[in-house]
């Protein structure tokens, strides 16, 4: 129980490095359900001793735009940088856990349980699988944006998209959810309506 608890320490602080505290709310909302099932998110987690030895886990990687007001899907290209950062991070920050390889997310689906993991694990032949699903919603409104003095303003739009990262350890054998973390992250883009304005 110690390795588990120092393991999950380790997520819990590498996702929350992703949070802001100006997103303490819950938009958007969780989506992990939506991929495991209500039972298995909801119950409490498994209560299994992790192996002393480094832990060989797969990294599975799910875009979820299936909740309403969902912004829209990130490209193939920052998805596969995402994956690739998250590897890095865990290996380096979490010794005794080891993401050797990153896992496409084909045939995940929501509205499935936990066991379309498992299955995925095995197919794979892993013994864990660290499954991250990410999502995000956006909102655009109008605003004045001003350009250097108070004077000087042209009207423009403002985007806000608040983001979720949401992550949580399968063990494949049993199909069992042993952690669970998240991290919350806003951000706010302006630009301006006139054409030719930079």
């Amino acid at each position: 129980m110690r390795a588990l608890g120092r393991f999950g320490k380790s997520v819990g602080l590498l996702v929350g490095a992703a949070y802001l505290s100006a997103c303490a709310s819950m938009i958007p909302p969780s989506r992990l359900v939506e991929y495991m099932g209500q039972q298995a998110v909801t119950e409490p987690l498994a209560a299994t001793t992790l192996p002393q030895t480094p832990i060989r886990a797969g990294l599975v990687l799910v875009s979820d735009t299936t909740a309403p007001d969902a912004a829209p899907a990130l490209p193939d290209e920052a998805l596969n940088r995402l994956a690739e950062s998250l590897q890095k991070q865990m290996n380096e920050s979490l010794p005794s856990f080891k993401v050797e390889t990153i896992i496409p997310a084909e045939g995940v689906r929501p509205g499935g349980e936990i066991s379309q993991f498992s299955e995925l694990g095995k197919k794979h032949g892993l013994d864990y699988l660290a499954v991250v699903v990410v999502s995000s919603t956006e909102q655009e409104y109008p605003l004045t944006v001003f350009l250097g003095w108070h004077s000087h303003s042209q009207p423009g739009l403002r985007r806000d998209n608040w983001s979720l990262i949401e992550v949580a350890l399968v063990e494949v054998k049993s199909g069992l959810l042993l952690l669970r973390a998240e991290g919350r992250g806003w951000a706010t883009l302006d630009r301006l309506m006139a054409p030719g304005i930079n």
